[in-house]
């Protein structure tokens, strides 16, 4: 399996004069279809569909990483940060429940590999939050991610080269990090401004024989072009998907 596929995909069509993944609703005759752009803060069930060439819903796709469609859901500012997987009706419509506690300016991306495309592709659309809203700068510089649990994950490398991120627990390394969607992480990387965005797979695959379980997850992570850059880790241990955010400049 090719793991980076399709972060492969959205940083070739940039270095050929494409739009980066997620700056568009519509790509290739496919479109994001909310349900409703503009909500309320707190729980609510999300609905949407990915409509094809001929306007009607899309019910074939291939599976990315163990599932048919990944939704990302971000603050505009890039801090708030949602990874969740969907369930599709029957009727191509896809729904979710998520707590979104900010009133603010949204951002949704779906990663979907139409059967019929052929390939992977990354709508985007923008989602409200009715309420006050007070618009903050991107988050400061930071290589260091600490979580709840006592978990610590450092960041080394820049972003258009190897990035190794290293996942400890009170102060040890982390050996023992699980499958998660086919492999030990997943990255996200958001430019500040645009949100142009990359998902990228990390170098190996749990069971390959070369990959360890940690602590190291190592990723190449082309980016469109210079901007300011939200990075968030999605790894699995101890049975619990964490998320890990940091930024860089590149």
């Amino acid at each position: 399996m090719n793991t980076t596929a399709h972060a492969h995909h959205a940083v070739h069509d940039a270095a050929h004069g494409s739009v980066p993944g997620g700056l568009q609703i519509t790509q290739d005759g496919y479109t994001l279809d909310l349900a409703d752009a503009i909500v309320r803060p707190g729980e609510l069930d999300f609905r949407f569909r990915i409509l094809g060439p001929d306007g009607r819903p899309v019910t074939a796709f291939s599976p990315i990483h163990d599932k048919e469609l990944h939704l990302i859901v971000v603050q505009r500012e890039l801090t708030g940060f949602w990874h969740v997987h969907p369930e599709r009706a029957a009727d191509g419509t896809w729904s979710v429940r998520l707590n979104l506690p900010e009133a603010g300016a949204y951002r949704v991306f779906t990663d979907i590999s139409p059967r019929d495309l052929g390939r992977t592709i990354t709508l985007g659309a923008d989602l409200a939050v009715a309420g006050a809203y007070d618009p903050q700068p991107a988050p400061a510089t930071t290589r260091t991610a600490v979580l709840d649990g006592g978990y610590e994950v450092t960041l080394d490398g820049e972003l258009g080269g190897l990035l190794t991120l290293t996942v400890h627990k009170d102060g040890a390394p982390v050996t023992d990090l699980q499958p998660y969607l086919a492999a030990y992480g997943h990255l996200v990387v958001l430019r500040a401004g645009d949100l142009a965005y990359v998902h990228v797979h990390p170098n190996g695959e749990p069971g390959d024989g070369v990959t360890a379980p940690g602590p190291d997850i190592t990723f190449h992570a082309a980016v469109p072009g210079p901007g300011i850059y939200r990075l968030f880790l999605d790894f699995k241990h101890a049975g619990t998907v964490r998320t890990a955010p940091f930024t860089l400049t590149a």
